[in-house]
């Protein structure tokens, strides 16, 4: 019980100075944090142990698949199953979150993998769900029979517990499902917005990546053929190891070296290999997908907030998430009306408002909430999420063309819009 009293105290002396603090005061302050605590880690554990089991079915996979193809030695295939495994250890000790970007295996550089060396030495996939605690430190948990013991008596104690849901790719910032195809090409842009709160754009950003992803290194003998309309105010990069002649010419993706095949299996980037990249910057109010409109009004001794959202035409959002900062509340907030659900997060002080799909048929919606009386500041700065099946360039994939002859080989093709920051301020 040292812990407990000590971080009691701490609890009486910081608050003491500004005003008087009651035993219940404390007592329920230690028991926020320590719910706080215990929930987060479990949390993290859950999510550790459920990436171990992928990746382990994954790399089952793979062993399989080379056996049936290419007869590879039992020896390549451990190192490529040990390899995997130092990756999975390291991103778990580092509490690293990997993010998706356009680069040959990095978000920030198109250098950063040596598409010379061809290397099929695995990367790993870092998981995008959760972040592993250093081992030795912190609270150590049981098995996941304890765990979830633990989960439903904090249910029972009157506690929300969020399951973990498969994340939509705004707010994961790129999660992409495990590619199943021999070849996978991915579009992906992600979205920087910064509103005023009074109207009128600050920034509009577009980075967008068209990324590939190859199982096997016998089909990385290909060239992609892509379409694209104008899109003016684009600005377009290939890689260094990209025939820019062929794709400026021909609008062909293929290798200076086409004796080469592209990178195959697993690599830095949950994506794959970035094979182009664009971006976009505007000042242009009616480029944004999503406008947020939040008027607090105070009336005696209460605040009331009225917001409201109007998307543009051009989108259909789904899975919106609209987080309005609370100023510090002993209740929940009063909610006399809203279009969609709302969920009132405690501990981190936060009003969610949820639009499962924003269209043509609900372009427009609102919503009330009443809180004690506030300054109207301490309602922003507002965080949107969502996601959307169109990008704002205009690029799709027509088809892969073999090198060596054949048929074309089959491919799955995936479009997709995230929100990496997007704000009213």
């Amino acid at each position: 019980m040292a812990f407990e009293l000590i971080f009691a105290f701490d609890e009486v002396i910081s608050l003491g100075h500004k005003e008087s603090v009651t035993i219940a005061q404390v007592k329920q302050y230690c028991e926020m944090e320590s719910h706080e605590e215990r929930l987060h880690k479990l949390i993290m554990q859950s999510k550790i142990n459920e990436t171990k089991d992928v990746m382990k079915r994954k790399a089952s996979e793979i062993d399989k698949s080379k056996i049936d193809r290419n007869r590879a030695d039992k020896g390549g295939l451990m190192s490529l199953q040990s390899s995997m495994s130092t990756r999975i250890e390291n991103g778990f000790n580092d509490m690293s979150i990997s993010g998706s970007g356009g680069g040959f295996g990095s978000n920030s550089s198109y250098g950063s993998m040596d598409l010379d060396s061809f290397s099929t030495k695995s990367k790993g996939r870092t998981s995008t769900a959760a972040t592993a605690p250093s081992k030795g430190l912190g609270m150590q948990l049981g098995k996941a029979q304890k765990t979830n013991q633990f989960l439903e008596s904090l249910k029972a104690e009157g506690e929300v517990i969020v399951e973990d849901a498969q994340p939509v790719v705004g707010q994961t910032r790129g999660s992409v499902p495990v590619a199943t195809d021999p070849i996978t090409l991915t579009v992906e842009e992600k979205l920087n917005v910064v509103l005023k709160r009074d109207g009128g754009l600050n920034n509009l950003e577009v980075q967008g990546t068209l990324a590939l992803q190859i199982l096997q290194k016998d089909d990385g003998f290909i060239q992609v053929q892509i379409e694209s309309g104008e899109n003016k105010g684009f600005q377009f990069k290939t890689h260094p190891n990209i025939n820019k002649e062929l794709f400026s010419k021909e609008n062909l993706l293929g290798l200076k070296d086409p004796s080469r095949p592209f990178p195959a299996g697993p690599t830095g980037d949950a994506l794959g290999v970035g094979l182009v990249k664009w971006r976009m910057q505007s000042a242009d109010e009616t480029l944004v997908p999503l406008s947020i409109n939040c008027w607090p009004s105070v009336s005696g001794g209460e605040t009331y907030v009225n917001i409201e959202y109007e998307a543009s035409k051009m989108f259909d959002l789904q899975n919106v998430v609209i987080s309005i900062p609370l100023p510090a509340i002993r209740d929940p907030p009063t909610v006399n009306q809203v279009d969609g659900d709302w969920r009132y997060d405690s501990r981190r002080s936060v009003l969610e408002w949820t639009i499962l799909l924003i269209d043509n048929s609900n372009s427009s919606g609102s919503m009330e909430f009443v809180v004690p009386k506030a300054d109207p500041s301490a309602f922003f700065p507002i965080d949107v999420r969502f996601t959307a099946a169109r990008t704002f360039c205009d690029i799709k994939v027509v088809s892969v063309l073999p090198l060596k002859g054949g048929p074309p080989p089959k491919f799955a093709y995936r479009t997709q819009m995230v929100t990496e920051n997007y704000q009213v301020v």
